[in-house]
């Protein structure tokens, strides 16, 4: 099977909500570009997340705020070119959806330049407006609760939620207000397992959790991390499935070895008429 194969069944929105109703498990990861979405496509997974962690992965930011809606676009038709079976979702970078105007433009101008099927928007009962606006106008919207990392600085750091009776009565109010304003499902990030748990059963939209425990109706990594791109680096959260960033410097190694000593390229990659 050949990694462009379209001989899978097409994940779409819809598909998400059938799946927490037959009780089957969601798979996410996130991807920036043509070849590591196609590879990850082809693997099966149900969902790629076009992230604004493209700001830290693929610029070497410290956080998601300084990426436009320009580069999410351009990562965003990137991946979308690449993937014939997943459903494909893009976040809304910081500042692009304060108002109803400018998120409804902005999520337009993703939606027709990329052929991405949803957008993310950050926030719960504040953004819950937001949300409405997009669904009614046919744009497609996967919430995010919990953790936030677009709003980072003002909270002063990564914390997670949900330690409290009072934090999670919050959360599920958020969770409601996401679904009573028309998303099809729900990032929950940075947020103790049993609160995750409350929440997952509080709502009939699915929830796809990052650092949300078990009890969500899915689960999404940062594929850097999960295959062990990022060294700096380990959230808790996250499990290696790969020790990636150690097999391509042996890689590399070995090539500049052999170029040095001459040996590559040998005849069979060589041109000799």
């Amino acid at each position: 099977m050949g990694y462009l194969s379209t001989d899978k069944k097409k994940i779409t929105s819809k598909t998400f909500v059938d799946m927490k109703q037959a009780g089957e498990k969601i798979t996410m990861l996130t991807s920036y570009d043509f070849t590591t979405a196609g590879i990850i496509d082809a693997a099966g997974i149900d969902g790629i997340l076009i992230g604004d962690s493209a700001s830290n992965v693929m610029a070497g930011n410290d956080d998601t705020i300084p990426i436009t809606v320009d580069q999410m676009i351009y990562h965003a038709r990137s991946v979308a070119r690449a993937c014939k079976h997943c459903l494909v979702v893009c976040d809304m970078p910081f500042g692009t959806y304060t108002d109803e105007k400018m998120a409804l433009h902005n999520a337009s101008l993703v939606y027709s330049q990329t052929n991405a099927h949803a957008v993310k928007i950050e926030g719960g009962v504040s953004r819950a407006h937001i949300i409405k606006a997009l669904t009614q106008n046919s744009i497609a919207v996967m919430g995010h609760i919990g953790l936030m990392p677009q709003y980072v600085r003002s909270e002063g750091g990564y914390k997670v939620r949900g330690r409290s009776e009072e934090d999670i009565l919050a959360l599920i109010e958020d969770a409601k207000a996401v679904e009573e304003a028309g998303a099809f499902s729900l990032v929950i990030e940075g947020v103790v397992e049993e609160a995750a748990r409350r929440i997952s059963e509080a709502i009939t939209i699915p929830t796809i959790g990052i650092g949300a425990g078990k009890y969500t109706d899915g689960q999404v990594l940062v594929w850097s991390d999960m295959l062990g791109f990022f060294q700096a680096f380990q959230p808790k959260f996250v499990k290696r499935y790969l020790e990636g960033a150690t097999l391509v410097q042996n890689a590399v190694d070995a090539y500049v070895k052999e170029v040095q000593e001459r040996s590559f390229p040998e005849a069979p990659y060589t041109y000799t008429k």
